[in-house]
């Protein structure tokens, strides 16, 4: 009889309360988020989904409850010991992208390399080869507002994901873009997932949630659902 494998969970969250003055922003969540899955934060803007996101990758404090990745528990590292674990096991794609203007794509890619001791050419080898998976090798020299949002969107996936990260969190990765880009950026992330890689999105659009493999819907804070799905593939 074949033994069956244990999943290996990535992220857990245990009783998480975080409050913004009265507004309990997060209300005593707790989940699981297991190796290798595509996790979305469902919900309306003000129900808590960033501030949730922002918890699990320690950019926020939280008022009680425990938060660990790869089993290390967030809350009890110091905040340089935080930066330095978050660099190497978290990737990060917002909604603004957050491209320097002032830098070609090739140049934005490599920013996260710098920190890790990596020599110069390969630096940019290792850069171009992210551009490349990206489809956006060939506009490498490109600056920022040389390109469209969704080729913007991909040259920051190509950041987030050139150091390698454990997870990568997305926040609102297509509410910048129209339909048919977003349909494309979307299915650019599921092939990241297909590869192995953990991807929490959040999002606030239903037809995106179904492109990932789990929806939990939050609000005011509160789980409300949480259920795997036949995930639309694009």
């Amino acid at each position: 009889m074949k033994k069956e494998l244990k999943m290996i969970n990535q992220v857990e969250v245990k009783n998480v309360y975080k409050n913004f003055g009265d507004v309990k922003a997060v209300d005593g969540v707790s989940l699981e988020i297991s190796q290798g899955q595509f996790f979305s934060l469902l919900g309306p803007s003000g129900c808590g989904k960033t501030t949730l996101l922002n918890c699990l990758s320690g950019l926020d404090s939280i008022d009680s409850g425990a938060i660990k990745l790869q089993n290390m528990e967030l809350g009890k590292l110091s905040d340089d010991k935080l930066s330095e674990f978050r660099a190497k096991n978290m990737g990060f794609v917002f909604q603004s992208f957050n491209l320097i203007n002032y830098k070609s794509a090739v140049d934005n890619v490599i920013l996260p390399l710098y920190y890790q001791g990596i020599k110069r050419k390969e630096r940019e080898k290792t850069a171009l080869d992210y551009l490349d998976n990206v489809g956006l090798k060939n506009w490498a020299s490109h600056l920022p507002s040389e390109l469209s949002g969704g080729q913007k969107q991909r040259v920051a996936i190509a950041r987030a994901m050139v150091s390698k990260p454990k997870v990568l969190l997305a926040d609102e990765p297509t509410g910048a873009l129209d339909s048919s880009t977003s349909s494309d950026v979307m299915s650019l992330i599921q092939k990241i997932n297909n590869s192995g890689k953990t991807i929490l999105v959040v999002t606030h659009e239903e037809d995106i949630a179904k492109m990932c493999k789990r929806i939990v819907r939050l609000k005011d804070g509160v789980i409300v659902e949480d259920k795997k799905i036949n995930q639309k593939v694009l």
